[in-house]
Order: structure tokens, then sequence, then C-alpha cells
């Protein structure tokens, strides 16, 4: 049965699918990161207002740890501004690094 072609397509199909499924898979972990990372930087952005108006350290934390779950939030100042750091997990199940976002604002603001 030289030339036969019987069952080819079935051995292509299932060499081709994984690949494709992977192919998906990272790219909703790639998604799934960003998205995370958008809101530890909306997080930082809220905690340093919060910060440069004078709100105590915990309404900082706390403001910012309710957008992002899991986040470690450091607050600090340089110069004249307020800075807080936000970082979190990826939430990717690859061994990837914290995301961290930073953010500072003029204290005393309004």
């Amino acid at each position: 049965m030289i030339g036969d072609d019987r069952g080819s397509a079935a051995a292509e199909f299932a060499v081709v699918v994984p690949a494709v499924v992977l192919v998906i898979a990272l790219a909703a972990a790639t998604l799934a990161g960003t998205s995370r990372q958008v809101r530890l930087e909306q997080a930082a952005a809220q905690g340093a207002r919060l910060a440069a108006r004078g709100e105590g350290d915990g309404r900082v934390r706390e403001a910012a740890a309710g957008l992002v779950s899991g986040a470690r939030v450091a607050i600090g100042s340089d110069g004249d501004f307020d800075c807080v750091e936000v970082s979190a997990p990826s939430g990717v199940p690859l061994p990837l690094p914290a995301l961290t976002a930073r953010s500072c604002a003029l204290s005393g603001g309004l």
C-alpha cells in the first residue's frame, strides 16, 4: 500500500491541535497579565492621590488593595511627592516575576 494517504489528515490534525491550543492559552494569559498591570497602575495612582491629600496609610492601602486582589502596597515620599508602589503576582500560572506599578503625587494637593 505505498502511496496510501488514509489517516494522514487525522495525524496532521492531531499534531496541529495542541499547538493551536497552546497559542490560544498564551494569548489569554498575556491579556490577563496586561489587564492586571493596568489595574495595578490605577491602584498606584489612586493611592498616591489619597496619600498626597493627607489620608492615612490604612485608607491608602485599603483603596489600592481594593482594586487588585493580593496586592502589596508600599507608601513613601520622594521630596515633595507622596509615592505609592503596588505589586502583585502576575495571576498567570507561569513562573513570571511579580507585576509592579509606582505612582507619585504632589504632597498637599486637593
